[in-house]
């Protein structure tokens, strides 16, 4: 049965950064697109970043571009969040998910997506 472990999430001032950690169980990453999404009290859930290997560019969404990096580390089977220059507005629930194999496009819509975490919660305030 394959599972998704969220971790790193917290609380930081705004300016602040944090690292999310996703470790796969009964999975084999590097094969299909995975991704990080958020979703914040009465919003909907929205896609934040997404990597399937490294010789493809990572895909981010536009309110995180140039402040957050995916990476992965095969080695671990784990993907990670590096989030700097955090504001209150990054607030949410953060999750992380495998897409159904064979997605290309759209590795940003929650909609490909067939495996997700528990989810980790970041709060970002003075």
């Amino acid at each position: 049965q394959v599972r998704l472990v969220e971790s790193g999430g917290g609380s930081v001032q705004p300016g602040g950064s944090l690292r999310l950690a996703c470790t796969a169980f009964g999975y084999t990453i590097g094969n299909d697109y995975m991704a990080w999404f958020r979703q914040a009290p009465g919003k909907e859930r929205e896609g934040v970043a997404s990597i399937i290997r490294d010789d493809v560019s990572p895909v981010y969404g536009a309110s995180v571009k140039g402040r957050f990096t995916v990476s992965q580390d095969n080695a671990k089977n784990t993907l990670f969040l590096q989030m700097n220059s955090l504001k209150p507005e990054d607030s949410a629930m953060y999750y992380c998910a495998i897409a159904r194999a064979g997605t290309w496009y759209d590795s940003l819509s929650p909609a490909s997506y067939v495996v997700w975490g528990q989810g980790t919660q970041v709060t970002v305030s003075s």
